[in-house]
């Protein structure tokens, strides 16, 4: 067997070859962009990274991480990246970030659970959501 013929059977020359198949441009929405901000370098990296990974068949068959939900006629994807959730759709070869959001919040289980609920007042109402519920407590 020649070094060509063992290196194309190898799992890392076949795992990028797939990963060539379809190459998408991740691009984000404001809210994300400002969610990015706010993350440590090397949090943002991870989250880029795990993005931008995400071929066509995984997004054919979503398991583990990524998961599929339709809402309002549209077809989204959910991916975690440790604390965070991004919610995306493709919008051809661009994979588009909606909302990034924080594990075990309230938007995050909104949109998660397709609530009845405009998307820009749940990201809008989370912060005083949580205030409210603190003042009950006085």
């Amino acid at each position: 067997m020649s070094t060509d013929e063992s290196q194309s059977s190898s799992p890392e020359y076949q795992a990028l070859g797939r990963r060539a198949q379809r190459v998408f441009q991740v691009t984000f929405s404001d809210q994300s962009m400002s969610e990015m901000n706010e993350l440590p370098i090397d949090e943002q990296l991870k989250l880029v990274d795990r993005i931008s990974s995400i071929t066509s068949d995984q997004l054919k068959e979503p398991t583990g991480a990524l998961t599929v939900f339709h809402r309002d006629g549209g077809t989204f994807y959910r991916v975690r990246v440790g604390e965070l959730r991004c919610y995306f759709e493709i919008r051809g070869d661009v994979l588009f970030s909606h909302y990034i959001l924080h594990k075990n919040t309230l938007t995050d289980f909104i949109y998660r659970n397709k609530l009845p609920v405009k998307e820009e007042t749940m990201v809008e109402q989370e912060g005083s959501f949580w205030k409210y519920l603190e003042s009950l407590r006085k």
